[in-house]
């Protein structure tokens, strides 16, 4: 659409987070997991971190997850795009597969965000 398009900076895209960024444009949370030692990964990788093993795959996440730790954004830091943003919630979240991301926290008031609150993916 004509004057909607994505303000923020785009990540560059690596062969190995390829498949990840694929999948987020699909509205979807894409994991690594080791075939060698079933290890989940996340952030993409070319190898796993726990068996150095080359041999990845990738599977759907559930897409739910807790907060873990978190921290409120009063001022605009990064880049300009985010200015409208604040405040936000720059936060890590435990996803059920059992690896942190980072993430925001969005659809509720940042002051009422909690470690141990329930959240589930949204794009």
């Amino acid at each position: 659409m004509p004057g909607n398009e994505y303000k923020k900076p785009l990540p560059k895209i690596l062969p190995e987070t390829e498949e990840y960024w694929k999948a987020a444009k699909r509205h979807e949370l894409f994991l690594q997991k080791c075939k060698n030692c079933g290890q989940v990964i996340y952030f993409p990788r070319i190898i796993c971190f726990k068996c150095l093993s080359d041999e990845l795959g990738w599977f759907k996440s559930k897409g739910h997850g807790t907060v873990y730790s978190y921290t409120i954004i009063h001022y605009q830091i990064a880049h300009k795009s985010f200015e409208s943003d604040v405040p936000y919630i720059y936060a890590i979240i435990e996803l059920d597969e059992g690896v942190r991301m980072i993430s925001n926290v969005i659809n509720i008031d940042p002051f009422k965000v909690k470690i141990g609150m329930r959240v589930k993916v949204i794009f």
